[in-house]
């Protein structure tokens, strides 16, 4: 197990800082549903649970201000969680989830996993509202790995963002499997 400083930030006040420069709900949940998805993988690969939930959860904090200019996205989330005293650990992660647009590198497992943990949850809401129903309860992993391989279908979640798992040692079904689990825990709290 990785060991890790303190994040410098509680899940709570991280919740209230995220719900304070986020407004749009679909954003809320996305933020949502990859702090779950984060915590399970913490749990798998035996790393800080809290850390890695609490950058899944922050990871789109700076989204409203800087979704018009992706060159700053990442930057503008890790300004602001500096001022709050959050641990370098966490907003590095942070904006390295945005690396393509900022020419950064991501090499850690945690920066992989943040970018597959928080690109996978596109793809899975985007095969829930497919369903009849339009419940995540409803979604199969396989599901979600078949529309993968579809161009077309969720063309925005970027499917090599998604294989980032590989680099984490999860193969793509065992990925997918679990965040699909994971975002079930969450579904109703996240509207699906």
């Amino acid at each position: 197990m990785s060991t890790h400083s303190d994040p410098g930030i509680t899940r709570d006040e991280a919740f209230s800082l995220l719900k304070k420069n986020l407004k749009n709900d679909k954003l809320i949940f996305h933020c949502l549903a990859s702090e779950v998805i984060m915590r399970s993988l913490a749990l798998k690969l035996g790393e800080d649970e809290n850390a890695w939930g609490i950058a899944g959860l922050l990871h789109d904090l700076d989204y409203e201000i800087t979704g018009h200019d992706p060159s700053q996205h990442g930057l503008v989330a890790a300004k602001i969680l500096k001022e709050k005293g959050v641990s370098p650990f966490i907003t590095d992660v942070i904006m390295k989830h945005n690396a393509e647009e900022l020419k950064l590198e991501r090499s850690s497992l945690f920066e992989h996993a943040l970018t597959c943990a928080e690109t996978i949850t596109g793809m899975i809401v985007a095969v829930a509202l497919v369903y009849p129903d339009k419940k995540i309860t409803s979604v199969k992993p396989k599901s979600v790995t078949k529309r993968m391989k579809t161009q077309h279908f969720a063309r925005a979640v970027s499917r090599e963002r998604v294989a980032e798992c590989e680099k984490i040692g999860i193969p793509l079904n065992e990925f997918v499997a679990l965040s699909l689990e994971a975002m079930k825990t969450i579904a109703d709290e996240i509207g699906l």
